[in-house]
Parts: structure tokens; C-alpha cells; sequence
């Protein structure tokens, strides 16, 4: 085109609607997308499982060490290692449901693939910080709870629960996000593969 056929069939719109269709507006999906949102699904199970680790290992030593004094109330101090046991379970949940919302790679969009990111890590390390808080209160409070015969079970078990419940409300936060994400992201880029 010379500058004065452009300048002539924008004046008759026939440029306008050449330049400006729909395939022509909307990007290109990029194929990094697919990389990004998988991110989350390893971030959900990878950082909830390190948290439900750290808790179950030190609330294990700490009730080890209290079994030694007391080894009538082992079994009873065992609630710690269970509730970290249900973070690494938070992520398993994720992660499969982040993944279930991967099966169209070619038209994911940025906007859904940081979506379902930062839904992993939201209960990742709301899951991790969880079991790093049920691991303190554990070890500490299965050793007190011995030395005190059983008279701080029930404020260690409501410590424990609230702990617990941070992992929750992550857990929640991340499912709302990743329930919205697809719906919010679609249409925003076309296919890569067209």
C-alpha cells in the first residue's frame, strides 16, 4: 500500500474492518501459559505436603520424647500428627482440580494461567504455614500436656484447630479462585495452533 490508498480506504472503512476483526484484535495464546498454571498444581502439592511433613515430623518428636516420661498418653497426643496429615491432603485436592482445568492448553490464557498459579500457592503456603504452626504447638504441647497430666489437653487441642484453620481458609481461597478463573480467562486470546 502507498500512503495514499491507506489514508483512501480508511476513508471508506474498507481498511477498518480489515485491520480490526476479532482474530486480528485478540493476542495469541502463549504456549508458556500451559507452563505457568501447571506451576500452581505443583505449588498446591509441593509446598502443602512440606507443611504436613514439617508438622507430622515435629509434633512426632516432640510426642516420642514425651513417651518416655508418659507413655500412657501417646496415643492421646497423636491429634497433632493427624491434623497435619489433612494439609498435605488440602493440596492433593488442588492440585487435582487446577489440573482439571487444564485440558485445553492451546487457547489457556495469561490471565487464567496466573490465576490458577497463584491458586496453588495460596494453598500451598497457607497449607505450609499451617503445618509449621501445628508442628510448634505439637511438639511443645504434648510435652507440657505430659508434665501437667493432661491438664492443657483441651487448650492445646483449640490452639491446634485454629492452626488447622488457616490451612482451611486458604483451601477456600484457592478453590474460589480456581472455580473462577476459566470462565474470567476465556476469550481473551485464540488459539495458538490456528
Amino acid at each position: 500500500f502507498g500512503s495514499s490508498t491507506v489514508i483512501e480506504a480508511a476513508r471508506s472503512h474498507q481498511l477498518g474492518a480489515m485491520a480490526f476483526s476479532a482474530s486480528t484484535v485478540l493476542a495469541v495464546c502463549a504456549p508458556q501459559s500451559y507452563f505457568i498454571a501447571s506451576l500452581g498444581v505443583a505449588a498446591a502439592i509441593v509446598f502443602a505436603n512440606l507443611g504436613a511433613a514439617y508438622g507430622t515430623a515435629k509434633a512426632g518428636a516432640g510426642i516420642a520424647t514425651m513417651g518416655i516420661m508418659r507413655g500412657d498418653m501417646v496415643m492421646r497426643s497423636l491429634i497433632p500428627v493427624v491434623m497435619a496429615g489433612g494439609l498435605g491432603i488440602y493440596g492433593l485436592i488442588t492440585a487435582v482440580i487446577i489440573n482439571g482445568k487444564l485440558d485445553k492448553p492451546d487457547t489457556l490464557s495469561a490471565y487464567t494461567a496466573y490465576a490458577l498459579l497463584g491458586a496453588g500457592l495460596c494453598v500451598g503456603m497457607s497449607s505450609a504455614a499451617a503445618g509449621y504452626a501445628i508442628g510448634i504447638v505439637g511438639d511443645i504441647g504434648a510435652r507440657c500436656n505430659a508434665l501437667a497430666n493432661g491438664k492443657l489437653f483441651v487448650g492445646m487441642i483449640l490452639i491446634l484447630i485454629f492452626a488447622e484453620a488457616l490451612g482451611l481458609y486458604g483451601l477456600i481461597v484457592g478453590l474460589v479462585v480456581t472455580a473462577s478463573s476459566v470462565e474470567h480467562g476465556a476469550g481473551l486470546c485464540t488459539s495458538y495452533l490456528s
